[in-house]
């Protein structure tokens, strides 16, 4: 494995959560950011959707490479039980971010609550059980992906290993005290209630 590929994938990848967290802890930061950029970007959660959709698409990209780096191995033929446990890890993580898509919606999905916008406050299942269902959800399908596609190579546990550091640390930063977004009375902490994945 190449330490040299695994720092270039640590550090394009670590570029979304600094992008999370700089949306969460700095809201007003990040809304003149897009009011900088003019009516164009559109509103601040359209530009989070949009992020939204660029990093999943560099995300993807990122995983496809260190496929192909170690295509010495690819695809590799694994046993009907790690196919098992990848597709049911997949499924149940892609579940668990279309449950927080479906109770949040769109502007609860990105960082409304941050942005100005007035989210109530989810309790219904998956938020009933996890603190962050979609970061938890993300994370079992880069896992499941990884052990479909990899496994049982020494590279297989690397990125899955590195993208659950980044969405633990993610999450816990964007937990923590935030400057409050312009035109917006203090409320209670909702990020439980919201996650970008």
């Amino acid at each position: 494995m190449s330490i040299g590929l695994l720092l270039v994938a640590a550090l394009v990848l670590g570029v979304e959560r600094g992008c999370y967290v700089w949306i969460a802890r700095a809201p007003a930061s990040f809304q003149r950011g897009c009011a900088a950029l003019g009516a164009r970007a559109g509103e601040p959660v359209a530009v989070v959707r949009a992020l939204f959709v660029a990093f999943k698409v560099l995300q993807g990209a990122v995983f496809l490479g260190w496929c192909l780096a170690f295509a010495d191995g690819w695809p590799v033929p694994v046993s009907g039980v790690v196919l098992a446990l990848g597709a049911v890890l997949m499924v149940a993580g892609q579940i668990l971010s279309t449950l927080v898509f479906y109770r949040l919606g769109p502007v609860g999905i990105f960082f409304g609550d941050r942005l100005g916008y007035d989210v109530p406050w989810c309790r219904a299942f998956p938020f009933s059980l996890l603190a962050h269902p979609q970061y938890v959800g993300a994370v079992m399908t880069i896992w499941g992906f990884f052990l479909i596609t990899r496994f049982p190579h020494d590279d297989w546990i690397m990125l899955p290993a590195l993208e659950t550091a980044y969405y633990v640390l993610g999450a816990s930063l964007e937990a923590e005290d935030v400057e409050e977004p312009p035109d917006r009375s203090p409320s209670p902490v909702r990020h439980r209630s919201r996650s970008v994945s």
